[in-house]
């Protein structure tokens, strides 16, 4: 659960003099620091009980057992996002009515909360069955699975359902930025990998060159949620401007298999293709 960050001005200006040269080429002469960090995690858990949903899934780190049981008594089911085999069990532990096993091909964040982000490098091949050998909640499958031919595989090996986010980011419907959405239909030969330049955290997107001008610092930039504040005011202006080389563009390693169509249009063809298959 993530506590409100209070980095000393030291770190936050260090890490503004690293940013400040990609800003400068954004028309931002001089690098804000945020007002705040983050959302209030206290607030939002309390609107999630009152707005009740069927369900909740959490990605960065874990909830207690009395929160897990709070989200319980309100009848919301919790799911938990897992790296590694022992985070799928800690879920299990605080009391997760279905965790998801997140294999490194997975395109976004990484949710990995118990040792470090480097080291949480199983694919989704390695860590579903793993997972599923290990719990004995329903485990859902996430990490490169792009049409229904995946998705059979993931439930022919146990999994009880299958996370897709990449295939659907390139929907219609899709809310995202459309020169970011283009660069996702047009991926082929473009390589993904996984960055902690742009927000602290480890993520993988389209390589670019924010994330290559980067690359030999990224270790050492503060944690999230501080660098993601950070440059939000510079991939806001690189959406302004359009330029997709200063933009999170977070995709899985299978993004150049995304089909850009209606939403419903592809989920008629991932149940085919299922079907298909089984």
């Amino acid at each position: 659960v993530q506590p409100m960050p209070n980095p000393s001005p030291e770190v936050v200006e260090a890490a503004k003099r690293v940013l400040e040269p990609l800003a400068r080429g954004l028309g931002i002469e001089s690098l804000p620091t945020p007002a705040k960090w983050c959302e209030d995690f206290s607030a939002q858990f309390d609107a999630l009980l009152e707005l009740r949903p069927a369900a909740a899934s959490f990605t960065f780190d874990i909830l207690s057992q009395e929160q897990v049981g709070r989200l319980h008594a309100a009848g919301i089911l919790v799911i938990g996002m897992s790296t590694t085999v022992d985070e799928a069990l800690t879920w299990e532990r605080a009391g997760a009515d279905a965790v998801i096993a997140s294999g490194t091909e997975a395109g976004g964040h990484r949710g990995t909360f118990i040792g470090r982000q480097e080291d949480a490098t199983m694919s989704s091949a390695e860590l579903w069955p793993a997972v599923i050998r290990a719990v004995g909640i329903p485990v859902i499958a996430a990490g490169g699975i792009m049409d229904g031919r995946d998705i059979r595989r993931a439930l022919d090996i146990g999994a009880a359902a299958a996370q897709l986010g990449t295939a659907f980011l390139v929907c219609d419907e899709s809310g995202i930025d459309p020169r970011y959405k283009q660069r996702l239909l047009a991926a082929e030969g473009h390589p993904t990998r996984l960055t902690r330049a742009f927000s602290g955290r480890y993520a993988r997107g389209i390589e670019n060159e924010f994330m290559r001008a980067m690359s030999s610092v990224e270790r050492n930039v503060p944690p999230y949620p501080i660098q993601n504040a950070l440059t939000g005011s510079i991939r806001a202006a690189a959406a302004k401007a359009g330029n997709t080389e200063m933009m999170s563009m977070w995709a899985g390693a299978e993004v150049a298999r995304a089909r850009g169509m209606p939403a419903a249009e592809l989920m008629r063809i991932l149940v085919s293709e299922m079907e298909e298959q089984g």
